[in-house]
């Protein structure tokens, strides 16, 4: 047996951890199929050498579990008596036992403390300045507990507008340096860079918050970087922009600006702060901060847009203004030498916190497939791949030619961008990045520092690819995806192609909106929709590792909050809404979704201390919308349906109100308020009483069965797919009824033609029913219809990903909200279905009832990677391949009338339900 892999719950990165309480998970690899852990031991220490002695004597000066008996390897809790020590390395390591004695032990593990005590807040730039001595009186708390303290302060040139900063560190020669560790932020967005090397692969650092509540900090590992040669000099550069903090629409297209203009700056001066923390090789530690003493400069980037809108001007470029030797005395690439010292600011009123999330980073490189001249002076790149990008061009020209740049999901019948929303079409040409050429007698390249959008075709203007013509020549046009950093872990593909293009447009859909929150789309609103956080989790963890994302997902929830307890739509909220958009349980829901899918599919409850009281004052809240004593139907209910519809609010809003007081009740639970968990169960049986009075139809003179009906219409009984399906799938079905309600869907799904009669929340509850039983004929019927609704009529016109509506002329493209059906790919195509908490016990259920002829995948489930292989070898027989992950068994579900003939031991039953230890397998199954 062998650890594989550990980490910290609710954290991607480790430098910076900012908390006392972590916990603890590793993976486990055995070869022997028998293996199991018993025992295991974690400890924590100051110093590595403590934790690289023989296996029998690790030593902990900072926390130690102790041998402890348990087969548990997630959420291991650690507590020290005196917290962390703050800008402290730490090590930590398991040891664990297997039923025969045998030890083994982890690699060394390691992590980073920031400052886990102070109150997370840059001291005012006043209480450094000594022409106000009372000052002492004021912020003595700073003073007393120097390091436990930020000492940085914010730093700009006052202005709204992106800039550049710098910093020349001399260190003693004397003294040999170690390890560099830099905290940082800079907002809107910044890029880091030492000694002309950027700092790490992110972008788009920090991440979105409501900055009046929060602001991340990241921390960069930067001892790569440095020159331990050239202790004289060592140059931090910073590059700032304004994201939303201070949204800069220029004359450009600024969805929070557009038509009600709901937007307000968080602040109107850019800002930035940097502590560098220097160790050196005798242990002693040096701190520099962003101060005055840093020089700025406007910036060659003079709009930085979020929205996909950037203009630069490289005669403005300070070349090597971020690396050693740099004049700033001579730099006249502006015309005016405008280095200065650096304005201390006021900076935001949020508090720091830890970029706990995955950072966002660019993925694959697009390379257009296509080219197309539109006229002299414009050419269309296709990528031919729809998908959130960066785009990078090359020109060479004269000196001030202006580069053109725009980008689009559609083009028109000529190949120009294009709009199809006509609502829309200020974006079609109100979206473009300017690059003006310097003139340097070769290549010039740009890419952007701040802005991102979804695109497949980019438009170049004002330059052509031939170089005899006289306008600047392109030399090359590509793109890189930009996304989270969130690990990927699984794949799947069958033998039919157009479920593979199906496979492959979810894929792209769900990648192009993860960054530092899930949006559901971006490129036109790129805003933290919350009901794709709780609809797509369970999608999305079959190929993302979304904890610590949906982690951070919570605290943006925590902080959007409004005093009588509401969770608006959208966290952070961006844009303010009114009425259903503000004010919808299907959005707010994630506050208590959220919490129960993370313990469930990551086998972590690190988040429910935090999210608890939250979670129940939204409870509160939302008693006071209750109708008939227990319904909500005052929101959206299934948004999407005929593009956007209100229908089925009693149905879905009071199941979904019912699932998030059963989630309180197990968070009460799980943290012991055992008065409070009575409470919500009686309060959850209540719903689930009112619902059934209210919605059950159970008397057969409509029809031969029971049945849940809607009250869209008052006074008459409907039987629709949707109704049936919420019922079943949140658990509200009376036991005697379950066989009628799955009648009454089915014979919805008959009248339709299979056609999927939902929206995007219905949508996942109809998908989820039929992977329940087993109809993959009804799923694939409804995915391939001629008309809309249909996935397979967006994949004939060509598109790469999915469209925001069931529309043929849709704004958007790269919406993800309608994705829910990528959950049945895995758990009813590939079979794969977690039960135990972070799969620790699941199911496989062979697709042998569909018209899949192969069908391969995997999933890195927590405790390790699981590999199906699915082949028909005739109608009468499937041969199957899997892996059952150490520390896991799975149950093979076997359809009636098939059985396992080979590749189980001898004695062992090979018919309906078959438990698979760890271990790879080769069955045979016959009908």
């Amino acid at each position: 047996m062998e650890v594989s892999r550990c980490g910290i719950h609710g954290f991607h990165e480790a430098i910076g951890i900012d908390t006392d309480e972590l916990r603890f998970f590793w993976v486990l690899e055995a070869l022997e199929p028998k293996a199991k852990q018993v025992a295991y031991r974690v400890v924590v220490s100051s110093t590595k050498a403590d934790l690289e002695q023989p296996p029998a004597t690790p030593r902990a000066d900072c926390w130690d579990s102790g041998r402890v008996e348990s087969n548990a390897q997630r959420n291991i809790i650690c507590k020290t008596e005196t917290g962390f020590k703050s800008t402290t390395f730490y090590y930590w390591q398991v040891t664990v036992w297997d039923q025969n004695g045998n030890a083994a032990r982890s690699a060394v593990n390691e992590f980073y403390t920031s400052y886990t005590r102070s109150s997370r807040l840059l001291p005012p730039y006043s209480m450094n300045q000594t022409y106000m001595p009372h000052s002492s009186l004021i912020f003595r708390t700073w003073f007393e507990n120097e390091p436990d303290r930020w000492k940085a302060v914010w730093i700009g040139n006052g202005s709204d507008k992106p800039f550049y900063l710098r910093k020349s560190i001399a260190l003693p020669e004397s003294k040999k340096v170690s390890r560099v560790i830099i905290f940082a932020s800079g907002l809107g967005h910044f890029n880091l860079s030492v000694n002309g090397s950027p700092a790490s692969p992110h972008v788009l650092d920090p991440g979105w918050t409501n900055y009046h509540r929060t602001v991340q900090f990241v921390g960069y590992d930067v001892t790569a970087q440095w020159d331990p040669s050239n202790q004289k000099e060592n140059v931090i550069g910073a590059h700032v922009g304004n994201g939303f903090y201070a949204g800069d629409q220029g004359d450009r297209f600024f969805w929070p600006m557009y038509e009600d203009n709901t937007y307000v700056r968080y602040g109107n001066e850019l800002c930035f702060f940097a502590e560098v923390h220097v160790h050196y090789e005798d242990g002693s530690h040096e701190t520099i901060i962003s101060d005055p003493s840093w020089k700025v400069r406007k910036s060659a980037t003079t709009l930085a847009n979020i929205y996909a809108s950037e203009d630069h001007d490289r005669r403005l470029y300070p070349l090597g203004w971020d690396r050693p030797g740099f004049d700033e005395g001579a730099d006249n690439s502006d015309n005016s030498g405008s280095w200065a010292a650096a304005k201390p600011l006021t900076g935001p009123r949020g508090k720091l916190r830890y970029q706990s999330q995955p950072p966002v980073v660019l993925h694959n490189t697009f390379e257009p497939v296509r080219t197309q001249k539109l006229c002299p002076d414009a050419t269309m790149f296709d990528l031919g791949q729809n998908s959130s990008i960066m785009v990078n061009v090359s020109v060479s020209g004269p000196a001030g030619s202006e580069i053109i740049i725009r980008y689009a999901e559609t083009i028109d019948e000529a190949g120009f961008v294009h709009m199809p929303d006509p609502l829309f079409k200020e974006f079609e040409y109100g979206v473009y990045a300017k690059f003006i050429l310097s003139g340097a007698g070769q290549p010039e390249t740009w890419t952007p520092d701040f802005s991102f959008t979804s695109a497949r075709y980019i438009q170049i203007e004002g330059a052509s690819l031939d170089p005899s013509n006289t306008l600047p020549t392109i030399h090359s046009v590509s793109a890189r995806h930009v996304s989270s950093a969130a690990r990927h872990l699984g794949s799947i593909e069958t033998d039919k192609e157009d479920v593979n293009a199906l496979i492959n447009a979810c894929h792209w859909s769900f990648s192009s909106n993860l960054f530092s929150y899930h949006t559901d789309c971006p490129q036109i609103e790129k805003f933290g929709w919350l009901e794709v956080t709780s609809l797509l989790f369970p999608a999305t963890q079959y190929t993302r590792d979304m904890e610590s994302l949906y982690a951070k997902i919570l605290d943006d929830i925590i902080d959007t909050q409004e005093s009588n307890g509401l969770v608006p739509t959208m966290a952070p909220e961006i844009r303010y809404m009114c009425g259903p958009l503000h004010d919808t349980i299907t959005w707010g829901c994630a506050i208590a979704f959220l919490p129960e899918m993370i313990k469930r599919y990551y086998g972590s409850t690190q988040v429910f201390a935090k999210i608890y009281q939250p979670a129940v004052r939204y409870m509160e809240y939302m008693r006071t919308k209750e109708r008939h004593d227990g319904l909500i139907e005052h929101g959206l209910g299934d948004w999407g349906r005929d593009i956007a519809f209100g229908n089925h609010q009693a149905n879905i809003e009071t199941a979904v109100y019912y699932r998030c007081l059963r989630n309180v009740a197990l968070m009460a639970r799980e943290l012991g308020y055992v008065e409070d968990e009575k409470r919500f169960e009686a309060w959850a049986e209540r719903v689930y009483a009112v619902y059934n009075e209210n919605l059950l139809v159970t008397e057969k003179s409509q029809y031969p069965y029971a049945f849940y009906t809607s009250l869209d219409e008052p006074g008459k009984h409907d039987r629709t797919m949707v109704a049936q399906a919420l019922a079943l799938q949140f658990e509200l079905v009376p036991p005697q009824h379950r066989d009628d309600i799955i009648k009454a869907f089915l014979a919805d799904c008959a009248d339709s033609n299979n056609t999927m009669r939902a929206g995007e929340i219905g949508l996942k509850y109809l998908w989820n029913t039929l992977t329940d039983i087993d109809r993959p004929d009804i799923v694939l019927a409804m995915a391939r219809r001629e008309e809309h609704p249909s996935y397979m009529r967006f994949l004939r016109r060509g598109e790469t990903t999915l469209l925001e509506f069931w529309q043929d002329a849709c704004r958007s493209k790269c919406h993800d909200m309608l994705g829910t059906i990528y959950e049945w790919f895995y758990a009813g195509v590939l079979g794969v279905r977690p039960v135990g908490d972070a799969y620790r016990t699941w199911t496989l259920r062979p697709p042998v009832n569909s018209e899949f002829g192969n069908v391969k995948g995997s999933v890195e489930c927590p405790f390790g990677v699981i590999d199906v292989k699915f082949e028909r070898k005739g109608d009468e027989r499937v041969e199957l391949d899997v892996r059952v992950p150490t520390s896991t068994t799975c149950t093979l579900q076997l359809v009636e009338g098939w059985r396992v003939v080979e590749g189980l031991n001898e004695g062992v039953n090979g018919e309906g339900e078959v438990v698979l230890e760890q271990g790879s397998y080769h069955l045979v199954l016959r009908a």
